[in-house]
């Protein structure tokens, strides 16, 4: 049983509550000294709260999809993502298996659209990870059938899972709504996590001598994706949206790849990659690979990038709402750069408050694509 399944999850309650009764029932039984008495006394009492943390912890596991399986929690995880094989012969992105999006009210792909789990292999970088595509209904209407689409990056935090920016934050049934109301056009989302060489946080760094993370974003993710589907080819096709950690890349590879991304929405970012350890040295002494990374630096010392940039923070709740204030007035310095913003009066770093963001972030993304 794997670390999301509902039976696990129902397991953990099930041994707490009966934990729980079980040491009411034979406290009066332990009540007596002798160290079997307290022994027992203080087994019952500690393997009580273990059963009530494993529920509550498999429970937030499901909410925030934090890890993905017991190896990922563990960081058992030994694929570093880098395949040294050639490219298949099929190309460079394989679609592994089709599914309804959550919530359509037509299993027809012409009605409900459809999502498609898919295997990248990165032409250039080697990288191979996951991703979940979704495709808009208009996709697969016959009069849509010549018609190319915008497309967005949708990025998790880290750890992460690219299954809950699909179940937990409802980009593809938010996105349908949305064009049914007629607030945005139809757009495809290409969703993963931005860890695309797990267990390590590669902050989407070329890290030296490592994975090839930036570059991969920038070319052989766009690339795959265009080679696959109907996305528009010009530069203004592509933009790119993540939280937390995703959100960090999202701007960064707005503002270092702009005729790549025409946009790039950071949800909670921050502005500056850490290192730590689930990041491990990601420069090697490389200056000029950190100064890049650090968001500050770069708007102060690069030439402003033609893109589009949307932050968001709330008052309180979020540990970035000076430095995101900072950064919009930064970013409004520079002349060029357009900056845009979402301010909560209060929302901490999670779902809830992510939730609550995406409809305008989509929104304004549509706005700032051409699919053509």
């Amino acid at each position: 049983m794997g670390l999301t399944s509902d039976k696990v999850l129902a397991l953990a309650v099930l041994a707490a509550v009966g934990l729980f009764v079980g040491t009411v029932w034979l406290w009066p039984r332990l009540a007596r000294r002798g160290p079997r008495a307290v022994a027992g006394r203080v087994g019952l009492l500690l393997a009580t709260q273990l059963a009530l943390f494993a529920s509550v912890g498999l429970l937030a596991n499901q909410a925030f999809g934090f890890y993905a399986s017991w190896a990922d929690l563990f960081g058992q995880e030994k694929d570093q993502g880098v395949v040294v094989d050639h490219v298949p012969a099929g190309g460079p992105l394989r679609v592994a298996e089709t599914r309804r999006v959550p919530g359509a009210t037509s299993a027809g792909p012409q009605r409900g659209g459809r999502i498609e789990k898919v295997d990248i292999v990165g032409r250039t970088t080697r990288i191979a990870t996951p991703a979940y595509v979704y495709l808009p209904p208009e996709y697969f209407q016959p009069e849509y059938r010549t018609r190319t689409f915008p497309a967005a990056v949708v990025l998790t935090g880290y750890p992460g899972t690219a299954q809950a920016l699909v179940d937990k934050l409802d980009y593809p049934r938010t996105a349908a709504r949305l064009v049914g109301e007629g607030r945005m056009e139809p757009m495809i989302l290409v969703m993963m996590r931005p860890t695309v060489a797990p267990p390590r946080d590669t902050e989407c760094v070329d890290i030296p001598g490592g994975p090839q993370t930036e570059t991969f974003f920038a070319s052989d993710l766009p690339e795959a994706v265009s080679g696959h589907y109907r996305v528009g080819g010009n530069p203004g096709s592509w933009g790119i949206i993540g939280d937390s950690t995703g959100g960090y890349c999202a701007l960064k590879l707005a503002m270092h790849h702009p005729r790549v991304y025409a946009a790039g929405a950071g949800l909670s970012a921050y502005y500056k990659a850490p290192i730590d350890a689930t990041t491990g040295d990601l420069f090697h002494g490389d200056e000029e690979l950190r100064n890049r990374a650090d968001l500050w630096w770069y708007l102060a010392h690069m030439p402003a990038p033609d893109t589009s940039l949307l932050v968001s923070s709330s008052k309180v709740g979020e540990s970035n709402y000076k430095d995101t204030l900072k950064f919009i007035e930064r970013v409004k310095a520079t002349g060029l750069t357009r900056i845009s913003s979402i301010v909560l009066e209060s929302g901490g770093h999670n779902f809830n408050t992510w939730r609550r963001e995406i409809p305008g972030t989509l929104e304004w993304m549509s706005g700032r694509l051409d699919g053509r």
